[in-house]
Parts: structure tokens; sequence; C-alpha cells
């Protein structure tokens, strides 16, 4: 039996922010610039990211539709007062119990709908975005809006603004790899059909109330 996870609005989330994410990634190295420099404009269909102007209002796409999911996200749960996502106290141990039992074969310590791990990762990624955007909006009022800064604090802007892409970047490794793990794999259906076994559920979130949530 199959029971649901994620529900559509968070399936919608996830995907419009990974999204995001990747074309505000591609179109920022654009910005550096490195299309013409190593072919990428002689690839078929990409002639365009040798166009600074046009591979930079791509970028503030990109930025606005990731602002919109994040805003959205954040007013929806907060709303709602859904905080399971959220980090408690001993998810640090907890993690580490949970990445040794998955070596070891070991039992690992009982868990909610999130794993620890996920609950350190979420606030990772969080706050790794938010540092982008507030960054980013720095950047992009001197540039759109010509606002008069100070040379530091839009060198600062900038400095952090590519301080977090790395960061972003290595977070979305991160998780991607959390999936080799065999026993992490039955999480995947959930982010495309929001649903996971119930059985899977039972074993390895024993302290997830799923029942309440299906009403």
């Amino acid at each position: 039996m199959k029971i649901l996870r994620q529900s559509a609005q968070n399936r919608a989330v996830h995907w419009g922010v990974a999204i995001s994410i990747f074309g505000l990634i591609f179109t920022g190295i654009l910005q550096m610039p490195v299309a013409k420099r190593y072919f990428l404009t002689e690839v078929p269909g990409l002639k365009w990211s040798g166009d600074f102007i046009f591979s930079l209002n791509l970028h503030y796409f990109f930025a606005a539709t990731l602002i919109f999911f994040a805003v959205f996200h954040a007013v929806f749960h907060s709303m709602r007062s859904q905080f399971d996502i959220f980090p408690r106290r001993g998810d640090g141990i907890n993690s580490y119990r949970v990445i040794k039992a998955m070596i070891s074969g070991g039992e690992e310590p009982a868990s909610g709908k999130y794993l620890p791990e996920q609950r350190l990762a979420y606030v990772a990624i969080a706050l790794t975005i938010f540092v982008l955007i507030a960054s980013g909006l720095v950047k992009t009022y001197k540039n759109i809006l010509g606002l008069d800064i100070s040379n530091d604090l839009y060198y600062w802007a900038a400095t952090v603004h590519n301080i977090g892409m790395v960061m972003i970047i290595l977070l979305i490794i991160a998780h991607l790899l959390a999936f080799v793990p065999k026993t992490n794999r039955n999480l995947l259906p959930s982010m495309f059909s929001g649903k996971i076994d119930e059985e899977y559920a039972k074993e390895r979130h024993s302290l997830w109330d799923y029942k309440k949530e299906q009403k």
C-alpha cells in the first residue's frame, strides 16, 4: 500500500526551486563570460549563450521564479504551522547514528516524517538560498535601478553571491549523493508521485503519524 508523503504543492515548490537554481547556476556562469571562450555558442541551440544581456535577463527571470517559490513556501507553511522539516535538538548526533547505521547495517534511531539529516540539509539549503537572494538583490538594485551604493558594498555582495553559488552546488551534490545508499532510494518516488510504501514508512519513520496526514 502506498501513502502520501509529499503533497502536490510540496512537489511543485521542490521542482520549481530546483529548476530555478539550475537555471541560475547556468546563466550565472555565462556572466563570467565563458560561452565564446569554450565554444558553447557553437553547440546547436546555445548560440544565445554568448549574448550577455540576454543571459543576464534570463538570470533575472530564474531569480524572480526562485523568489516566488521561496516566499510561497515560507508563507504557506507558516500559515499552517507546518514545521516538521525544521531541525530539532539532537539532530546532529542522530544524523551521525543514521549514517553509521546505513554503513554498518545497524539499527537506526526512530525518526519522524523526516530523517534528522534531512532537516539539517533543509536549513543549510534554505539559508544558502536566502544569502543568494539577499546578495543578488543588492546587485540587482545597483544594475537595474541604478541605486548609488558604495563599491565596497557591491564588492561584498558579489563575493557573497559567488560563495553562495559554490555552496549551493556543493549542497546539491550532497543532496544527490544521499540517494546512493539503497535505504534512501525508497524516498525518491515521493518527489514524483508524492507517495512511498507504507511498510517502509512504518519501519523507518515510526514516529510519523502519517494516518493523520492522510485525512
